[in-house]
């Protein structure tokens, strides 16, 4: 629904967001929690996949996704895109959940949620997750190989700076 980029857009100034989500319902939400944000003349929502993103090589000065890694259905690819489109000198950062995540967390994770048919969801969630290892060879095969990928309780994060 867009909102870790519009929490760093409410946070930033003069700055823009350009948005690609594979879903068009998706994407009328997170236009409608824009206009509720008061931010909607400074994001763009265009439909796409992130395994084969719809802009020009060097457009963005950084790129970046929250929970969403463990439904790329090409991940390596999406990996090559994202440096594709980042211009030297730009940024990434990637979080997800992570597979191997303590069953104590998991139990608490599902009993934070309310509605209960949103559960399985969650559930599916995890299991498609990586754990850090997985993530660090595809990352291998990639131009992000020099992302760090670091790790808490609840998933992964990856970041780094693409070389001038």
């Amino acid at each position: 629904p867009g909102y870790l980029g519009l929490e760093w857009l409410r946070k930033t100034e003069g700055s823009s967001l350009v948005a690609i989500e594979i879903s068009p319902n998706m994407i009328a939400t997170a236009r409608k929690n824009a206009r509720e944000y008061g931010l909607a003349s400074r994001v763009e929502y265009t439909l796409g996949r992130v395994e084969a993103i719809p802009f020009a090589d060097e457009t963005f000065d950084a790129v970046f996704s929250n929970s969403s890694l463990h439904e790329w259905s090409e991940p390596e690819e999406a990996f090559f895109e994202i440096y594709r489109v980042l211009r030297p000198g730009g940024r990434w950062f990637i979080s997800d959940l992570k597979r191997n995540m303590n069953a104590v967390i998991v139990w608490a994770m599902k009993a934070s949620v309310r509605l209960a048919e949103m559960r399985p969801g969650l559930k599916t969630s995890i299991d498609a997750a990586y754990t850090r290892y997985e993530l660090e060879a595809i990352l291998a095969r990639t131009p992000l190989k020099s992302a760090q990928v670091s790790e808490n309780p609840f998933g992964l994060r990856i970041q780094g700076i693409k070389s001038p």
